[in-house]
């Protein structure tokens, strides 16, 4: 039963297409199928992932269907193992999160004060709010989100969301 009906989407942090496609593949294979995925963009605003590579991307992929959004503890161990299956050191960062009609929130192992404890270590963290037709961030966005270049895609993650959350209310 999916309590909270949201789009899951993950930011894949690599160095390289190839470390992208390889974890596009195991996402797919460990969550489900990705409808679509964002166009890659430069990742240089913080060293805090130079263990990784000193340059790096992030594209974003976006899987079909609703999951609940009480599956983001779930979610992001699974995240956490792909990862750990890269490599020592790690050659991928994946943060998952889900978008609804007003919000992205995003997983994270982090605590901080602007995060709720879920479960199990993981907590949350609202990212983004859509508000008069906008992405919006806070004081604590992340520089990168906040700038609005992850905006196109994460537009069409809530389309899908809101064409998917018409069919699921009909079907009930």
């Amino acid at each position: 039963m999916i309590i909270a009906p949201v789009t899951l989407v993950c930011g894949v942090l690599h160095p390289n297409e190839e470390w992208f496609l390889w974890s596009k593949e195991e996402l797919e294979a460990a969550i489900g199928r990705v409808s679509f995925f964002s166009e890659t963009s430069p990742f240089s605003l913080t060293h805090y992932y130079d263990e990784i590579s000193p340059t790096l991307f992030r594209t974003f992929v976006c899987f079909e269907g609703f999951y609940s959004a009480g599956d983001l503890p779930d979610l992001k161990m699974t995240t956490c193992a792909i990862e750990r299956k890269s490599r020592t050191p790690r050659c991928v960062n994946l943060d998952p999160g889900y978008v609804n009609g007003s919000r992205l929130v995003l997983a994270s192992t982090k605590d901080h004060a602007h995060r709720i404890y879920l479960r199990d270590g993981i907590f949350a963290e609202v990212t983004l709010r859509y508000r008069f037709k906008k992405w919006v961030s806070f004081d604590y966005t992340f520089p990168d989100f906040a700038s609005g270049m992850y905006d196109t895609f994460l537009e069409k993650a809530r389309k899908q969301w809101l064409r998917d959350s018409r069919n699921w209310r009909s079907e009930r």
